[in-house]
Formats: C-alpha cells, sequence, structure tokens
C-alpha cells in the first residue's frame, strides 16, 4: 500500500506500459522536432544523417536562386516524354530544404535505391560548370552542390513509408 492506496501488479504494469508509450511518443517527436513537413510530404525519416559538407555555402545565394535551380530540376524532368518519376521541390522559411518524393510505387523504396538515386544526381552536378571551375569535379557531390547554393538538408522518399534525409554541416 502507498498513501492509502493499495499498489498491484496490474496497476504496476498499467503505469509502466503508460510510461513506455510516453517516452516513445517523445522519442518521436524529438527525431522529427523542426520537421514540419514530415507526416505531410513524406513519412518521418527512421534515421537522419549528416554530411560534412567540403565546401561553403557561396555569398549572395537567395531564395530566388535556390527556387530557380528546382524549378529548373522539375522542368528538365517534366519535359521528357515520359511521366516525371519523381516530385522535387523546395521548402522551408528560407527554402532551405530540398525534398524529393517518388511518384511512382516501389521507387526510393529502400537506403540502397535512394544513394543510388543520390548518385546519379552526383554524376549530373559534376557537369556543371562550377565543378569544373573550381576543378573538383571528381571530389564534390551532389551534396556539396546543394550546400554551395544554400541547402541545409535534403529529403528523399518513396512517398509511402521510406525516408532519408540528410543534414549538411
Amino acid at each position: 500500500m502507498r498513501n492509502g492506496t493499495r499498489v498491484t501488479a496490474s496497476t504496476s504494469r498499467y503505469r509502466l506500459a503508460a510510461l513506455l508509450g510516453v517516452v516513445l511518443v517523445l522519442a518521436t517527436f524529438d527525431a522529427t522536432a523542426g520537421d514540419r513537413h514530415a507526416g505531410y510530404y513524406y513519412p518521418p525519416p527512421e534515421r537522419v544523417e549528416t554530411y560534412q559538407a567540403r565546401v561553403r555555402t557561396l555569398a549572395g545565394m537567395t531564395v530566388k536562386k535556390r527556387v530557380a535551380f528546382v524549378t529548373a530540376i522539375a522542368q528538365q524532368l517534366t519535359e521528357r516524354p515520359y511521366p516525371s518519376p519523381v516530385a522535387i521541390f523546395a521548402k522551408g522559411g528560407k527554402k532551405e530544404k530540398m525534398i524529393i518524393v517518388s511518384n511512382t510505387p516501389g521507387r526510393l523504396d529502400t537506403i540502397y535505391r535512394v544513394r543510388a538515386y543520390l548518385a546519379t544526381l552526383t554524376a549530373s552536378a559534376r557537369l556543371t560548370p562550377i565543378f569544373r571551375e573550381l576543378g573538383m569535379e571528381e571530389t564534390l557531390t551532389f551534396f556539396d552542390l546543394l550546400k554551395m547554393i544554400g541547402f541545409e538538408q535534403i529529403t528523399v522518399s518513396d512517398g509511402a513509408a521510406f525516408t532519408h534525409q540528410v543534414r549538411f554541416e
């Protein structure tokens, strides 16, 4: 008996289950804290990686330039003779978050497919004049290009159950 209340094994189990439930909710909240797009455009990421960029954000990078960059990529995708396999857009108060969501079931649904897709984007980024001018086309990645433009993170999702997020430092 505690404070005049009898504590039974079932009461203790109930309290333990309730406490565990609160801990799990708080852990989920902490993992997606600050990511108001999780649960709207994509499921919350199970894991968030950090990428140490090899470059800094270039001076003069603005919201307008990030929007123009994403718009140019999206336009290239829609000009193809087949439906775009992904939706790509920028979000955040300063459009500092790039989001890529698959438009096709079974695409970008594993970490391996996402990494392969990002590697393909790196191959394309290495053809850009800025990488050639820096003489680092063999070294820099798509993540570095995004960092140069002022993006702080990229989120890639299958749009159903899998999401991978990378934050840039």
